[in-house]
């Protein structure tokens, strides 16, 4: 994972390097070597996966490439508001790490469950999850008829049978450490609101279009304030791709690994171009793409 990138660039190598130094262990031999039971931990993967998305955010703009505006899916917020100057990676790294390690704290506390409802709209999703009690909410809107669930393990398994009953296609419970984005989080939002107190936030350069608004937000203190309401809130990520449609936004780049989001806005914005971004292979191809120079 990042390995092609960090071989590519000295940039790459200075972002892993400097991750390996303020993380306290060697994030860059996990990345490249595994052992994948180790790297799947909560509170190794989300570093992870931060710094391989800012390493090919670098290297687009190594390539002339600046973004119109800027989302991220719950954790991919953080290499969003580095890439529109909110925070610097020194910051956004130490709070990617210690919110790893409070929401994997959280999910060893308080033990909770997600999983993908696929097949039903988002109106339906939300009247199970009423259905089967305050327990189980509404996590990710991650594309029409794919709506994620999270809560207490009983309310989860309740809400799977009713899904069903409804005429769910599948129902797929998530290989996860907790309860993400329900109210299982709170304690983990707080130490996090505490944390943030401490950190500046810079006005954005370009639009964040936030999980928790699902549209454009310019101002610093909203972005704080959204930050730790994310860790309660669910992802609105079908409205966040409609409104940077509806922006004008043609052409987008996913940073980072996979191309889970691709398939996603395939779904949500079928006009709106998404290129993948996180290996070697890709890099050039989306800088000519999308009008770099390099």
């Amino acid at each position: 994972m990042g390995r092609d990138l960090y071989e590519l660039s000295d940039a790459v190598r200075e972002l892993f390097d400097e991750a390996d130094e303020a993380l306290g262990f060697a994030l860059t031999k996990l990345c490249f070597e595994g052992p994948i039971e180790e790297l799947s931990q909560t509170a190794v993967t989300q570093p992870a996966v931060f710094v391989h998305s800012v390493a090919a955010t670098r290297l687009l703009a190594g390539g002339g490439v600046q973004p119109a505006c800027v989302a991220g899916h719950s954790l991919g917020e953080y290499s969003a508001l580095v890439a529109a100057g909110v925070l610097e990676f020194s910051e956004a790294l130490s709070l990617v790490a210690r919110r790893a390690q409070l929401m994997q704290e959280a999910g060893t506390r308080a033990p909770g469950k997600m999983a993908a409802v696929i097949g039903l709209d988002d109106a339906a999703v939300m009247e199970l999850c009423e259905r089967a009690g305050e327990a189980v909410v509404p996590a990710n809107f991650n594309a029409p008829g794919q709506v994620v669930v999270s809560g207490e393990a009983a309310a989860v398994e309740a809400l799977e049978g009713l899904a069903r009953e409804a005429g769910a296609k599948r129902v797929i419970e998530l290989q996860v450490s907790g309860a993400f984005h329900s109210p299982l989080m709170a304690p983990a939002a707080q130490e996090l609101e505490d944390l943030l107190k401490s950190v500046a936030l810079t006005a954005p350069r370009v639009p964040v279009v936030t999980n928790v608004a699902a549209e454009a937000v310019g101002d610093a203190q909203a972005l704080r304030q959204q930050l730790i309401q994310q860790m309660t809130h669910p992802v609105r990520w079908t409205e966040s791709v409609r409104h940077i449609a509806a922006s004008g936004v043609s052409c987008a780049a996913e940073v980072g690994p996979g191309s889970v989001l691709k398939g996603l806005v395939r779904r949500i914005a079928r006009d709106l171009e998404v290129l993948p971004a996180g290996t070697a292979e890709d890099i050039p191809a989306a800088i000519e793409r999308l009008g770099g120079h390099g």
